[in-house]
């Protein structure tokens, strides 16, 4: 499928979500972040934009990717609500193909799964070899799907965040696995609804 598909596709599912004047931040996201000095965060596939103004309203300088032009439009709209333009820069990208440059000390990947041919394991190499020394990479990764998931085949299988880490292949005297477990919590979907679902949780760090 092409990427002209993709993005007609996560095109629809965000322009079919109500605008959020205020969205939330990912779990995962802050109770990983929160304490840790601001600096610069790359946050692949922004989505509804909650964990990007999150970060800029910690002080963090946030480049928020996404290949939905919908999302992207609707994030720089929201961080010029908020105040926040100035720190968060909105970037439509097909990371299948292309990549933000720049160097950080954040990245995070929450839920970057999609129907579409995306090499998950080379874009996370990418990304991890972007972070300056003492940066981390953050992915955060379904472990079960919710109800209102666009994703409800019962055949699909979620790699374990182990299994994520190996496939990246990052050489261990560099980068250093700080998490990799399974919460679950209840999340809350577009429409209010509410199940508990399970997390993949993967932080890695790099040391030189």
């Amino acid at each position: 499928m092409s990427t002209t598909d993709a993005v007609a596709f996560w095109d629809g599912v965000y322009a079919a979500r109500p605008t959020a004047g205020d969205p939330r931040p990912n779990a995962r996201l802050t109770e990983t972040v929160t304490g840790l000095p601001p600096g610069d965060a790359l946050d692949l596939g922004c989505g509804n934009g909650g964990d990007a103004l999150w970060l800029a309203d910690q002080g963090w300088r946030v480049t928020a990717v996404d290949i939905s032009a919908v999302a992207v439009e609707r994030l720089a709209d929201l961080a010029r609500s908020h105040g926040l333009s100035d720190r968060v820069t909105t970037v439509r990208h097909d990371v299948h193909t292309s990549f933000p440059p720049g160097e950080f000390d954040l990245i995070c990947a929450h839920y970057l799964h999609t129907p579409f041919d995306l090499d998950r394991s080379t874009v996370l190499r990418s990304a991890a070899h972007t972070l300056r020394p003492g940066g981390r990479l953050l992915v955060v990764d379904h472990g079960s799907a919710a109800p209102w998931s666009w994703d409800q085949d019962p055949d699909t299988r979620y790699p374990s965040p182990q299994e994520v880490a190996a496939d990246i292949e990052l050489a261990p005297e560099t980068w250093t696995v700080e998490r990799a477990d399974a919460p679950r919590r209840i999340a809350t979907g577009p429409g209010g609804q509410t199940a508990e679902v399970t997390d993949h949780v993967l932080l890695i760090r790099r040391t030189t």
